[in-house]
């Protein structure tokens, strides 16, 4: 059995030393992996009356890609994705990014993606959230993220869907 631990976006902060600490210690007490969320923003609530989801805009989350990048340089666990909104983000993009942090890790990577539930970071995007799900439902044919960089194939399929 693998058990891993949730990296604590809102109680860390932007501390970097704390972030480096967490997840040294979540290695030497045994977990095999870290897991983090993915979220653009928060809702300002002065804007958004009656917001009341987990997160508001004075919230601390880091970009899970480039945190990956700087765990992958001080942990040996396994980095996990929890999920990458995907259609929030430039495919070929996403998968090159996924792809360094496999590299990073030496395969240590595991990369979850689902299509998100908050319009305020649509919106915020500049995204229309009614068609949220295309992008993932192109990238969920096994083919999209290969855990390498893009093969030519890849290209080619991103160039005739026109991504």
């Amino acid at each position: 059995m693998r058990i891993g631990v949730v990296f604590p976006q809102t109680e860390l902060g932007g501390d970097a030393g704390a972030v480096r600490a967490y997840a040294q210690r979540a290695e030497e007490l045994g977990f095999t992996h870290v897991l983090a969320y993915d979220h653009v923003a928060g809702a300002d609530p002065a804007v958004h009356t009656g917001w009341n989801g987990p997160y508001d805009v004075h919230t601390t989350f880091h970009e899970p890609m480039v945190l990956y990048g700087y765990l992958a340089a001080v942990t040996s666990m396994e980095l996990v994705t929890g999920v990458i909104i995907l259609p929030q983000r430039q495919t070929v993009l996403a998968a090159k990014q996924a792809a360094e942090v496999d590299l990073l890790t030496g395969g240590k990577f595991r990369l979850g993606v689902g299509i998100g539930w908050n319009r305020v970071e649509y919106e915020a995007l500049g995204q229309d959230f009614a068609v949220q799900g295309t992008p993932a439902i192109i990238m969920s044919d096994g083919e999209m993220l290969p855990g390498y960089l893009p093969p030519e194939a890849l290209v080619k399929h991103l160039q005739d869907e026109h991504l």
